[in-house]
Formats: structure tokens, C-alpha cells, sequence
């Protein structure tokens, strides 16, 4: 999982006088702020009760989100407006929005007037994360907690997909909302989707993750994006306890 670093993080921009340099310096930005318009779709729809297009929104931010740095490295097109965009837009993309799809959800229980703003937890903890996230310099090949998209799927995915038992077992769903918020703060290593080479050797986590995605998304399709987190969340927690038991 990608984290909010459009590898604009802290590097020298691209040096070019010609208007073509300049151009590219701004391609990783305009990819930043379309995955901001991502997640402000996501917003809207997530409090109209939209859950599937909330879903379909994050996606395409997390989409955006992924090439804002994959074309920054590219073009080495770094620059400090960059990172300084990219983590505004993962606060609203990946806090903001899932944060509005919980909202959404709670406001269905009639249980409690204030219980819904509990899910406004969620882009604070997120906000909280990126802020570490930036300036902790330990988490450049793989992650200490749960990346905000990661989150974000995590929850549009299984509003998505289990709103009615969401529902009927509120204590469930704030179990989760508590656990997650945990999750995005926490010191667990999470390993990152970054492939150095194509060897399997020295990619088999990746390599394991991205089959099991791949299968579990031919099986349930959009109801396969709250598992594949887990699975995830998993993957990274056995791989943590497996590497201190052979130290």
C-alpha cells in the first residue's frame, strides 16, 4: 500500500528553464489534485447515502494517488508544494471521505443523536498518521501502522458491502471504527506494494498478497475490498511476529 508520499517528498524539483520542464514538474500535481476532486466526490455522495459510488470515488483516489508518485519519480518532478498537496489531498480523500461514510451510516441507527460524529475519529486519526508519516524517516520501504488509502478502502468497502449488519451490531461497528483508528497510529510494520525488481525471491510478500487480491476480486468483486484489507492487515502482522521469532 502506497502512502500520501508522491515521492515530492523532500527532494530536489526538476531542473529545467524550458517550458516543457516546467510542464512536467506540474503533471504529478494535477494527478494530486484530481485524486483531491476524487475525494471530494466521494464526500458528497457518502452523505447523499451513495455508498457504492463513495466506494467507486476512494478507488479512483487511491488510483490517482498511486500515479501522482509514479510520475514523479519518473520525470523526477519533486517539489515542496507537492508533498504539501498530496497530504491535503490524502486528508480529504482518506480521512475526510470515509470519515463521511461512516457518519452516513450511523445516522441510520437513530440510537443516539451524537453517536455519528464518532466517525470524524477517522480523518483525525488520519491526519494524525500523515503528519507522522512525513517526518518519520524509518517508514521509506515499507509502513509502522495502516496507510490512510489502505483505511479508506477498508471502510468504503465494508459499508459497501455489510451496512445492513453494520447496522444491527453497532457495537461491532464501532469495535472496528476504535481498532482502525489504532491501527493508523500504531508502530506495527506494514510491508509496502514496492517492487525493487521483478525477482519473486525477493518479492514473495508481495507477490502472495497480490494473488490472494487478485482471487478474492474475481470472487466477490467490489465486496472483495474490505477483505483484501484484512488480509493485508494480516499478512503484515504474521510477517512482524514470523521476523521477531528469527531474531
Amino acid at each position: 500500500m502506497k502512502e500520501s508520499d508522491n515521492s515530492n517528498k523532500s527532494k530536489a524539483p526538476l531542473a529545467s528553464s524550458t517550458g516543457v520542464g516546467r510542464l512536467v514538474l506540474h503533471i504529478p500535481n494535477i494527478i494530486t489534485c484530481l485524486n483531491l476532486f476524487s475525494g471530494c466526490v466521494a464526500i458528497f455522495l457518502a452523505f447523499k447515502g451513495n455508498d457504492q459510488g463513495a466506494l467507486i470515488a476512494i478507488s479512483l483516489s487511491v488510483v490517482f494517488d498511486f500515479f501522482d508518485g509514479f510520475v514523479a519519480r519518473m520525470f523526477k518532478a519533486y517539489s515542496p508544494m507537492g508533498k504539501e498537496l498530496d497530504s491535503l489531498a490524502d486528508v480529504v480523500s482518506f480521512g475526510m471521505a470515509p470519515g463521511a461514510i461512516v457518519f452516513s451510516l450511523l445516522s441510520e441507527t437513530n440510537i443516539n443523536e451524537w453517536l455519528p460524529y464518532l466517525a470524524f475519529l477517522i480523518p483525525v486519526f488520519s491526519g494524525l498518521r500523515l503528519a507522522k508519516f512525513n517526518i518519520d524517516d524509518r517508514q521509506s520501504d515499507s509502513f509502522l501502522g495502516l496507510p490512510v488509502p489502505a483505511n479508506a478502502i477498508f471502510w468504503s468497502g465494508i459499508v459497501y458491502s455489510f451496512s445492513p449488519f453494520l447496522v444491527n451490531n453497532i457495537w461491532i461497528l464501532l469495535l472496528l471504527l476504535g481498532l482502525f483508528c489504532f491501527f493508523l497510529v500504531s508502530e506495527i510494520p506494514m510491508f509496502a506494494l514496492k517492487f525493487k525488481n521483478y525477482s519473486f525471491k525477493n518479492n514473495q510478500i508481495q507477490y502472495l498478497f497480490l494473488l490472494v487480491t487478485i482471487v478474492l476480486l474475481a470472487v466477490f468483486q467490489l465486496n472483495a475490498f474490505a477483505p483484501i484489507i484484512a488480509w493485508y492487515i494480516l499478512l503484515s502482522i504474521l510477517l512482524s511476529v514470523l521476523k521477531k521469532k528469527s531474531i
